[in-house]
């Protein structure tokens, strides 16, 4: 266990620790507003920054929240009117509250700026004001300066601790046709979220493969993968979901058997694709080959992912039981001018029609790079670009609703 979490803390230091300002980790935010929706969005985006969130619906549920939590920061919405919002400030007024307060509401509007003027009368730190309608960034941008500039230490926490506390959660990354600017499938991507550090990168909790606990965090991912196909089938429809596994995973004939076991047995389910590095790829051709062979009996099929100028590795093989190259960012982003890259690029896509099989270029974060690796004949793109991992809820609620488009 990590020393310091709130779990072991007294309720006294648990309170004092939660103090921005008084820690280097992800501060925390109350979003009060009277409207669901307007909650559940702005919440949505700022648990994506790493805040830790709660939520409040009117002024008598305040002290609950500032006993329990005690926020750094207040989202308070206008949606209802100024009435409620300024009884809100009034009572952190009352409580000594030293946080940060932000107001959103429509822009130019008199109610705003009486509600702004009270708070500031009454001492609170009144961050600007965020206009609305906005979007993710423009929320962004409004806190940004109380997210800490220190990253967790390294590593946050064990695995075995997150698993057993149900910290981890898969994020969704989609892969976009370069021609017909259609959604062909998305990346789970594993995420941590700790109760006193926010969102947690991979790179500070994900062990080594031969750890003990990798091969259950592997089974984690396929089960909660597994989980969110049938969540997306009901909002949506069926997406086809590639997961990332090691190839030490395959050299455990047990874990393959469960592994195929758990697919869906619904008619809509496409198959699986697993993503497996190419540096392991290749450090475990024969395995990875002849794992890749009998999953297709259970419409799993195997993507080697990150590819760079390792590549040559596997130019002549006589049989190829792929179904995707993914070119790694590296060879990727600015490729549009660096005509190195472009060539590295084109011999892998000639490798890649060669066998018949798909190829991804990923990291794709610029218009520029984008045209460069449709011209060159990509067929399917990731990257910022088009968008960043989200949650299964909003990539539920957002991209699988929305026509792709090409941002300017």
């Amino acid at each position: 266990m990590v020393e310091g979490t709130l779990e072991n803390q007294r309720p006294e230091e648990a309170i004092k620790s939660a103090t921005f300002g008084r820690r280097k980790v992800m501060p925390r935010v109350c979003v009060a507003d009277p409207k669901q929706h307007m909650r559940k969005f702005v919440g949505e985006a700022l648990k994506e920054l790493g805040f830790i969130t709660c939520e409040c619906t009117q002024v008598g549920e305040l002290s609950t929240v500032l006993n329990s939590q005690l926020p750094d920061l207040f989202v308070v919405g206008l949606s209802a009117g100024g009435i409620e919002a300024a009884a809100m400030l009034k009572e952190l007024a009352a409580r000594a509250f030293d946080g940060n307060v932000l107001l959103l509401g429509p822009r130019d509007s008199s109610v705003v700026t009486a509600v702004r003027e009270l708070g500031e009368q009454l001492g609170i730190a009144m961050l600007p004001t965020l206009a609305t309608p906005f979007d993710a960034e423009g929320l962004h941008n409004s806190v940004a300066t109380l997210l800490p500039a220190e990253a967790p230490p390294n590593p946050t926490v064990d695995v075995a601790e997150a698993l057993h506390f149900d910290w981890l959660e898969l994020w969704y990354q989609p892969k976009i046709h370069t021609r017909a600017l259609v959604m062909r499938g998305a990346e789970a991507l594993i995420r941590m979220r700790h109760p006193t550090w926010g969102i947690v990168s991979p790179a500070n909790f994900i062990p080594d493969d031969s750890d003990p606990h990798f091969r259950a965090l592997s089974e984690f991912v396929i089960r909660r993968a597994v989980e969110d196909w049938r969540y997306f089938l009901d909002q949506h429809g069926p997406v086809e979901v590639a997961i990332n596994l090691p190839a030490t995973f395959f050299k455990d004939s047990k874990s393959v058997k469960r592994l195929w076991k758990q697919l869906p047995d619904h008619p809509a389910f496409e198959g699986l694709i697993i993503e497996i590095n190419g540096t392991d790829v290749i450090a475990n051709l024969e395995l990875v080959k002849d794992v890749a062979k009998r999953l297709r009996f259970h419409n799993i099929a195997i993507s080697i992912d990150d590819l760079g100028m390792e590549w040559s590795s596997i130019v002549g093989l006589h049989d190829f039981p792929f179904v995707e190259i993914k070119v790694d960012r590296a060879l990727v982003a600015g490729c549009a001018d660096d005509r190195l890259k472009q060539t590295a690029c084109r011999w892998i896509i000639d490798l890649a029609d060669g066998y018949g099989v798909r190829t991804v270029a990923e990291g794709v974060e610029t218009r520029a790079d984008f045209l460069t690796v449709r011209e060159m004949g990509f067929d399917l793109v990731q990257g910022f670009l088009f968008a960043r991992p989200m949650t299964a809820q909003k990539f539920a609620r957002t991209t699988l609703r929305h026509p792709v488009t090409v941002p300017q």
